[in-house]
C-alpha cells in the first residue's frame, strides 16, 4: 500500500499462474466487460504475437480514495526474475490456473515459485484468490484436483471463471479487492471461504 500526492491510498493487485492460463484475458474483461469501476488504460508490454514479455497494468478505482494498481506477470519460464520483481510491494493476488489437463504440470510449477517467492505471507498477509481458468472446456481437470496439485491452504476462495466471456471474472476481483481493504483498512482478520 502507498498514498500518493493526492492523498489517495495505491493497493498493487498482481495476477499470477502459468503462461496462457488467461491472466492478461481476465484484465481485458475487468477492464472492457466490468461495469462500475473507474478504469485508466491499459499498459501492455508484449511480444509480436501478443504474449505477454513482462507485465500488463492498469488502475482500477471503485472510490475516489482507492485505486487498485493491477498488474499480470509473464508466465514463460524465462521471466522468473521479472516476476519477482513486479511482485515486490503486492497487497493482493489471483493466481490463474489453467483447466486443461496438458496444463497440470505448469499450473503446478507456478504454484510452487508463488509460494518460493512469498511464503508465508501468501493468504496471512497477502490476500489470494485461486481463479480456476478455462471450465468451459469439454476436458477440464476436476476442480478437486486441480486445488489439491496447487497445494495451498483449504481455506482459500477458489473461483471457476471463464475469463473470454467474463464468467466468475468480477467476483474473483472483487472477492481480493474486498479482503485486501478489509485487512489493510479496517484492519480485519483474514476471511475464510
Amino acid at each position: 500500500m502507498r498514498k500518493d500526492s493526492a492523498g489517495k491510498l495505491h493497493f498493487k493487485i498482481v495476477f499470477v499462474g502459468a503462461s496462457l492460463a488467461g491472466k492478461t484475458s481476465i484484465l481485458k474483461y475487468l477492464h472492457e466487460g466490468v461495469k462500475g469501476l473507474l478504469k485508466g488504460g491499459i499498459t501492455s508490454i508484449a511480444d509480436p504475437a501478443g504474449r505477454t514479455v513482462y507485465f500488463d497494468f492498469s488502475p482500477f478505482s471503485a472510490t475516489n480514495s482507492v485505486l487498485f494498481d493491477v498488474y499480470t506477470v509473464a508466465g514463460q519460464r524465462r521471466h522468473k526474475n521479472q516476476r519477482k520483481m513486479i511482485l515486490r510491494g503486492v497487497d493482493g493476488l489471483l493466481f490463474v490456473a489453467d483447466s486443461n489437463p496438458d496444463m497440470r504440470e505448469d499450473n503446478i510449477e507456478a504454484a510452487v515459485e508463488l509460494r518460493e517467492f512469498l511464503g508465508s505471507k501468501i493468504d496471512a498477509d497477502i490476500p489470494l484468490c485461486i481463479v480456476l481458468n478455462k471450465r468451459d472446456l469439454p476436458n477440464a481437470m476436476p476442480r478437486e484436483d486441480m486445488l489439491k496439485d496447487l497445494n495451498f491452504p483449504e481455506s482459500i476462495l477458489a473461483i471457476n471463471t471463464i475469463a473470454i466471456k467474463g464468467v466468475g471474472v468480477k467476483q474473483a476481483f472483487q472477492s481480493v479487492s474486498r479482503e485486501i481493504i478489509l485487512r489493510n483498512i479496517y484492519k480485519t482478520e483474514p476471511q475464510k471461504a
